[in-house]
């Protein structure tokens, strides 16, 4: 009997042995499966051609653009395609402040409708100005037509200004433009810009989101668009780097949110 207590222990012993091992490869599995998990959540994909990573999770993929982008050839801008990656729209910088129109607004907009690019038109905003004389600059510069991209108010920054004063500014040239073109505007800002100064006032907006290095989505804690993903992007036809824009929905979304 001894004997046989004897065996059973020694036994026992080398089957605790192999806990350690099967501890570590239980882990081993649960890394690669967190990592593979995170990878697949991130769906970005290396796109060498557009020189960026590209969220391949949405369907209709953008650009905008401005006289820092210099001559543009639309055409080229309009043909290329990678995979399953194009450029499906583009907005332009048309106004800023009280009385600016960017250089080559016009020559853009004219480019973008005759190579069959979406097109859209935006303002960028001086917090420091009043909001009804810029709305009339925009205004006074840009033509909508059905098929159009509805306005866009670019605000960024307050320029030591109050954000309540900045608010009302910025109302009313939403007001004045959703009152003139009878489609209501989008705002572009980066996320914690909104999220500091204008997030409860301006909920009922439609949101264009600025914000770099995320792997999904912008980090805002409302309903957006548009989502400015890069600055740093490369297409055929513009020499500069280009910013880099994803729509939030399918192909009937975008349809129903062009001018009628």
């Amino acid at each position: 009997m001894a004997k046989r207590t004897t065996k059973k222990k020694k036994t026992g012993n080398k089957w605790w042995i192999f806990v350690p091992v099967i501890l570590v490869g239980v882990s081993s599995l649960i890394y690669i499966w967190y990592k593979v998990g995170r990878i697949n959540h991130a769906k970005f994909v290396r796109y060498p051609a557009f020189g960026i990573d590209i969220p391949d999770s949405y369907e209709i993929h953008g650009i905008d653009v401005s006289k820092y982008q210099n001559y543009i050839d639309w055409p080229s801008v309009k043909e290329m395609k990678v995979h399953d990656v194009r450029i499906g729209f583009a907005f332009i910088k048309a106004t800023e402040g009280l009385g600016n129109t960017d250089r080559l607004f016009k020559r853009n907009w004219k480019k973008t409708k005759e190579a069959g690019v979406i097109r859209g038109a935006y303002h960028f905003f001086l917090a420091t100005k009043s909001g009804k004389v810029q709305a009339k600059n925009f205004i006074s510069s840009v033509s909508l037509e059905p098929g159009d991209l509805p306005p866009v108010l670019d605000i960024e920054q307050l320029y030591g200004v109050k954000p309540e004063k900045m608010r009302k500014e910025v109302q009313d040239w939403l007001t004045i433009v959703e009152d003139y073109y009878k489609v209501k505007p989008i705002i572009y800002t980066y996320v914690n810009f909104y999220s500091n100064y204008m997030a409860g006032q301006f909920d009922d907006y439609p949101l264009w989101a600025a914000h770099y290095l995320e792997k999904d989505k912008p980090r805002i804690n409302r309903p957006w668009i548009f989502w400015q993903h890069s600055e740093r992007g490369r297409v055929n036809g513009i020499t500069m780097p280009v910013d880099f824009n994803v729509f939030n929905g399918d192909s009937v979304d975008f349809e129903n949110l062009l001018v009628k």
